[in-house]
């Protein structure tokens, strides 16, 4: 969860035993210590309201997901056009939901498998979920490059 201005967030450390747990308690405990006495505890307790709420966390959630996958097809469809694809790509854009049917034939869908190693079903249904700011620029190169002479 991003909470702008305010320090929350969570530090997990997996231990082999009790013993190497209390270990690691102490150190991080002696490292925060210097850093602050009595740390900011409005950010905390915004996150545990929201988080403690099953309807809220839902809520959050939800929006937050949906907040992302528009933004992923937006930023797919804005890199197909500036690869200059000579195909209409607003269907992206227009879908809703966690899928998007790229309109990629199932031969165009098998090029795209075995020359970029990204999957998706044969019908051309991608997962959005799957599309990060880290992987974007690929899809929208690969879908480019087995589209182009459609």
């Amino acid at each position: 969860m991003g909470l702008y201005g305010q320090r929350v967030g969570c530090l997990s450390v997996v231990c082999e035993d009790d013993k190497q747990a209390v270990a690691v308690k102490r150190k991080l405990q002696q490292l925060a210590r210097p850093m602050y006495s009595n740390p900011p505890v409005h950010g905390a307790l915004v996150v545990s309201t929201i988080l403690g709420d099953p309807n809220l966390k839902n809520l959050w959630l939800g929006e937050g997901m949906a907040d992302r996958i528009i933004g992923m097809r937006t930023s797919l469809r804005e890199n197909l056009e500036k690869l200059g694809s000579p195909l209409s790509w607003e269907h992206i854009t227009n879908q809703i939901g966690m899928f998007c049917y790229s309109g990629m034939t199932p031969e165009q869908v098998d090029r795209f498998t075995k020359e970029y190693h990204i999957y998706m079903t044969r019908n051309g249904r991608i997962s959005m979920a799957g599309v990060t700011t880290g992987n974007v620029g690929y899809l929208a190169k690969a879908i480019h490059e087995v589209t182009k002479s459609a």
